[in-house]
C-alpha cells in the first residue's frame, strides 16, 4: 500500500501504529457548497425559460454562473442518485442500486469512498451537512458535522448553517445543502394523495415568504396530460419550488455576510426529475436532464450557457479537481483496487469512473462532452426494472433489460390524481405516449431527441435507423465494459 493509502487509513480509524497529523485546508482553497433539491425538473425555474416559476435567486446564481442545458443525473432516484453524487462511481461500483430507507435498505458498498471524506483527508476541509440523507452507510458517507432544520423549511435550514459558516471563515469548508422540497408527499395505506401533496402547509413554515399559483399560470409542459389534475398538482409543485428559492436567498445572504461568496463554488443541481409519472423513476429525458446551475470561485464565466452533456458521476471528480486532489484521490482508489487483502476479483471496480468538467468552467465550449450514459435498477424495493441508456447529440438509446415485465410505478406517482385521472378517464393515453406503451415497453427504445425531444416515436424496429441502432448497442456494451457493470451479462444470458 502507498503512502496516500497509509495516510488516508490511518484517518479514517483503520488499524495504523502511527496516528498522521491532521491535514490543514489550504488558505486559498475555495469552499463549496453543493445545493441538491429534491425532484426538481429542468423546465421549472424562471433561468430555464419558465416565465410562470418564481425563482430570482437561483436566476440571479446563474446571472453570476454557469447554466448547464444538458446535464443529467445517472439514475433518476433519489438515494441511488444521491450515491452517485457523492462518490463519483455508477450505482453497479457504488452499490447503492436503490432506496436507503425503510425496509427498501440499499446502501453501497463499505469499502467506497465519498465527497464528504476525500475532502477532509486529503485537502483538510471541514464538512457539514444538512437536510435530506438519504444515503448508506455512515462511515461511507461520513460528514463532520450535521445541522439540523425541517427540511420543509430552507429559510430554518439556512439560519442552521450560519454558525457552521462563520466558524469556518479561514478553513476551507464543503457544505451539502439538500432540501425535501419539491418532493412529493408519501401516500398512506395506498390511499390516493391528498389534495395539498408537496408539503405546502399553510403557515407551517416560519420565516418563508410563500408563493402561491393558479391553475391557469402554471404551465403544463408537453410529457403531460394538460387536465385539472395536472393543473393543480403543478400549481403546489410550484410553490414547493419558490419556497426553495426563498430558502436559497437566505443561505446566499448568510455566506456574503460571512464574507465567504466571492471564494465559494456553489453548485445548484437536483437529484432526479419532477415527481409525475413520466419523469422520475424513469430514464426519459424529463426524468434525467435536469438544472444544473455553478458559480465559480474565480467569477470566470459569468452568466454563461454551456451544453456540455455531464452527469452526476462526474461531480466528485470535478470538485476534487477544482481544490487539487483529483490526483490523489485517482491514487488512492487505485491503490485499493490493487490490494490483494481487498479481493476486488469479485466486486464492482472502484476507480473513480466520473470525468472533470473543470475545463469546461472556464470555457464552455470545451469539447469532448458530446454523451453521456444512464441507468436505473431500483426505485423502491418492489420496483426492479434494469434500464441502460446512452444519450448524443441526436439519438437515445435505452435498453429495458426486463422488458418482458410490466413496468412498476412508484408508490407517490401512481396514487397522484395526474396519474389516476389519466389512467381513469379512457383515453388510453398519458400525454404523447399511450399508457399501453408506458407500462409494458420494447427491448429497445430508440428516439431522435432533435425531432422528437419527448420520445414517443420509438425507432427502433425501424429498418432504416438499423446503422444507428447498432452504433448505440455498441456503446452501451462497451461502457458497461469500461465500468465493470454485472448487467453486461443480459446480452447473452435474456
Amino acid at each position: 500500500m502507498g503512502l496516500i493509502g497509509l495516510l488516508f487509513l490511518g484517518l479514517t480509524g483503520c488499524s495504523n501504529p502511527e496516528k498522521p497529523k491532521k491535514i490543514k485546508g489550504r488558505s486559498n482553497s475555495p469552499n463549496i457548497v453543493l445545493i441538491v433539491a429534491d425532484d426538481h425538473g429542468t423546465n421549472d425555474l424562471g433561468c430555464y425559460g419558465n416565465a410562470a416559476i418564481n425563482t430570482p435567486n437561483l436566476d440571479s446564481l446563474a446571472s453570476e454562473g454557469i447554466r448547464f442545458t444538458k446535464a443529467h443525473c445517472t439514475s433518476a432516484s433519489c438515494s441511488a442518485s444521491r450515491s452517485v453524487i457523492l462518490t463519483g462511481l455508477y450505482n453497479h461500483a457504488n452499490g447503492h442500486f436503490g432506496h436507503q430507507h425503510h425496509y427498501h435498505h440499499f446502501s453501497s458498498y463499505n469499502h467506497v469512498y465519498s465527497l464528504p471524506v476525500y475532502l477532509e483527508k486529503l485537502a483538510g476541509y471541514h464538512t457539514g451537512r444538512i437536510g435530506k440523507y438519504h444515503v448508506a452507510p455512515e462511515e461511507v458517507y461520513h460528514f463532520q458535522e450535521v445541522m439540523q432544520a425541517n427540511q420543509r423549511n430552507p429559510v430554518a435550514m439556512a439560519d442552521s448553517c450560519i454558525s457552521f459558516i462563520q466558524e469556518n471563515k479561514k478553513n476551507p469548508f464543503f457544505l451539502y445543502f439538500c432540501t425535501a422540497d419539491p418532493h412529493r408527499a408519501q401516500p398512506v395505506n395506498n390511499q390516493p394523495l391528498a389534495p395539498n401533496s408537496f408539503g405546502n402547509i399553510e403557515g407551517g413554515h416560519k420565516g418563508v415568504q410563500e408563493t402561491h399559483y393558479t391553475t391557469d399560470e402554471v404551465i403544463v409542459p408537453p410529457y403531460l396530460p394538460d387536465s385539472r389534475a395536472s393543473r393543480e398538482e403543478l400549481a403546489q409543485y410550484y410553490q414547493s419550488v419558490a419556497r426553495i428559492d426563498y430558502g436559497l436567498g437566505r443561505l446566499f445572504g448568510h455566506l456574503k455576510e460571512a464574507g465567504v461568496w466571492d471564494n465559494t463554488v456553489i453548485i445548484y443541481i437536483s437529484d432526479n426529475g419532477i415527481a409525475f409519472a413520466g419523469a422520475k423513476t424513469t430514464i426519459y429525458q424529463p426524468g434525467i436532464n435536469l438544472p444544473c446551475i455553478i458559480k465559480n470561485a474565480s467569477g470566470e464565466s459569468k452568466g454563461e450557457v454551456t451544453d456540455a452533456m455531464i452527469n452526476w458521476a462526474d461531480l466528485t471528480p470535478t470538485i476534487l479537481d477544482l481544490v487539487g486532489v483529483l490526483p490523489e484521490a485517482n491514487v488512492l482508489m487505485q491503490e485499493r483496487m490493487d490490494d490483494p487483502e481487498m479481493n476486488w476479483s469479485n466486486t464492482a471496480n472502484a476507480s473513480l469512473q466520473g470525468r472533470s468538467f473543470k475545463r469546461v468552467l472556464s470555457d464552455v465550449n470545451e469539447e469532448g462532452w458530446d454523451e453521456t450514459y444512464a441507468s436505473h435498477t431500483f426505485h423502491e424495493i418492489t420496483m426492479y426494472y434494469p434500464m441502460k441508456a446512452v444519450i448524443t447529440r441526436k439519438y437515445k438509446l435505452i435498453w429495458n433489460i426486463a422488458w418482458q415485465l410490466p413496468y412498476p410505478h412508484a408508490s407517490d406517482l401512481w396514487a397522484s390524481s395526474t396519474w389516476q385521472v389519466a389512467l381513469k378517464s379512457g383515453s388510453g393515453m398519458y400525454a404523447g405516449r399511450s399508457i399501453e406503451d408506458y407500462t409494458n415497453r420494447a427491448e429497445f427504445e430508440l428516439y431522435d431527441l432533435e425531432n422528437d425531444p419527448y420520445e414517443t416515436r420509438n425507432l427502433a424496429k425501424n429498418p432504416a435507423y438499423g446503422r444507428e441502432l447498432q452504433v448505440l448497442k455498441e456503446k452501451i456494451f462497451s461502457f458497461q465494459e469500461r465500468t465493470n457493470d454485472p448487467w453486461i451479462l443480459k446480452w447473452d444470458h435474456q
